[in-house]
């Protein structure tokens, strides 16, 4: 099943381990603001590429699924953004409804600059193109072989390699999409994406496109934080 000597007992591991190091280390730096993010992001590469995850008979991209992640991708960054732009003010009670419960925690859109995070104008444009590389090229992956790859398919069964990504039932992607929606800040966004991305995952059983999906939303999520100003979105 793999060219590695380690068992299915112990798949799991090299799956969470990146994630639960990116969780503990932005807990040990305190706030991630500049070259926090950067060594972040440099430590759990590292600890990605050790582990290697896709060592364990994942198949190879296929390009044929990279049409569908690409729309994948973009419907998630819509759902991310939309909602609090200027066009969806229109619709106030919606706008409202959004603000008030689309969020676990209350965000001050008007900070001072000198407390917004990644700005360029305060840590500069090395350090703001970090957070935008990390956040695309680092985390997306750690967290597609953690969220969508094994914690959706231990859902169904503990030994999860042999759980077959397009058998994997909907209750599984549900509790999967919820527990990931805790880990942002958006929760209704995250919800929504777990549950489109899991879904693509199931279809395709290709965990490189939505990886790819969760590295062009990220990316051109940190290219709009950069264009508009609006860091909130890198809360």
């Amino acid at each position: 099943m793999s060219d590695t000597p380690s068992s299915p007992r112990n798949a799991w591991i090299p799956h969470v381990i990146p994630y639960v190091a990116w969780i503990f280390i932005m807990g040990l730096l305190g706030d991630p603001t500049g070259w926090k993010y950067v060594l972040r992001s440099i430590l759990c590469l590292a600890l990605l590429f050790a582990c290697r995850p896709w060592r364990f008979s994942y198949p190879k991209l296929n390009p044929k699924h990279l049409p569908g992640a690409t729309l994948a991708g973009l419907a998630v960054l819509v759902i991310w953004v939309l909602p609090e732009t200027d066009f969806f003010t229109r619709f106030e009670t919606l706008h409202r409804l959004y603000l008030r419960i689309g969020h676990l925690m209350p965000w001050e859109m008007a900070q001072p600059l000198e407390m917004v995070r990644y700005a360029p104008d305060t840590d500069g444009w090395l350090f703001a193109l970090g957070r935008l590389a990390g956040s695309a090229l680092v985390i997306a992956v750690i967290e597609e072989f953690f969220w969508r790859s094994w914690l959706t398919r231990w859902v169904e069964k503990e030994d999860f390699l042999s759980v077959d990504p397009g058998a994997v039932s909907w209750k599984s992607i549900l509790i999967a999409s919820a527990l990931f929606a805790t880990t942002h800040v958006r929760w209704i966004a995250g919800f929504l994406c777990g549950i489109l991305w899991g879904w693509y995952y199931r279809k395709t059983r290709d965990i490189w496109a939505v990886a790819w999906a969760h590295i062009l939303c990220n990316g051109l999520l940190g290219a709009y934080v950069l264009w508009s100003g609006k860091w909130e979105f890198w809360a």
